[in-house]
């Protein structure tokens, strides 16, 4: 808390533009704002914040940076089955995301099975299954921290058939082992890059007002190709 309030103070001191929120504070830094926006809202997570006329906003822009990840991959999410491993972090802000999309219903399972239940009160009509269930699914999206350090996520996709779609938010390294036995699967796979890059491309417009064109270069960056 301390640390939180110093990062205000300096913000207000120094009547700094704006910076950015990671975890775990995207929920922490909220009774410290003065507002938030539609999306911050709803999600109860911040990512962004930008000072203006003596006022903190509070915004989050990993919903658009999953957004439009999702659409560079010309991948079409509506009607399909989404099953989230992981419940903290970005997860609100993937599954308001998702829900926009249209997607037909959204699965979630985390170690801590209380921590997944929790999100019912932001979102109606989840589904929480037990960590190490594989409900049938045409997406799986790893938002836990394993496979930072080439952990390996101990659940068997050896029955699931091929052509699905498995998106980890963490891109580095660019291929988690979560990644690298869905290719082997046969499956299509997409790291965290491209939304961490969107996402910032979204805090810098609401910091400066323009938005900076992001193009592929940048992305190999990432991806370290």
């Amino acid at each position: 808390e301390d640390g939180i309030k110093e990062i205000i103070q300096d913000i207000k001191k120094q009547k700094i533009t704006g910076c950015n929120i990671t975890v775990p504070f995207k929920k922490k830094i909220i009774p410290f704002l003065d507002t938030l926006s539609f999306e911050a809202e709803k999600t109860q997570s911040v990512n962004t914040i930008i000072f203006e006329k003596g006022n903190l906003i509070g915004h989050n822009t990993d919903i658009a940076g999953f957004d439009k990840a999702i659409k560079a991959l010309k991948f079409n999410m509506k009607d399909k089955k989404i099953l989230i491993l992981g419940a903290g972090g970005v997860v609100p802000s993937i599954i308001f995301a998702l829900k926009e999309m249209n997607v037909l219903e959204i699965t979630i399972s985390n170690r801590t099975r209380q921590k997944a239940e929790n999100l019912k009160i932001l979102f109606k009509n989840l589904n929480v299954v037990e960590w190490g269930n594989l409900p049938e699914f045409d997406v799986i999206i790893n938002a836990t921290s394993l496979g930072l350090n080439n952990e390996k996520i101990n659940l068997n996709f050896s029955n699931v058939t091929k052509n699905k779609l498995f998106y980890d938010v963490i891109y580095n390294p660019a291929e988690t082992s979560f990644l690298r036995e869905a290719k082997e699967l046969g499956n299509k796979t997409e790291n965290g890059a491209a939304m961490f890059i969107y996402q910032a491309s979204e805090a810098f417009k609401l910091w400066h007002g323009m938005e900076p064109e992001v193009n592929f270069e940048t992305l190999k960056l990432l991806k370290n190709d």
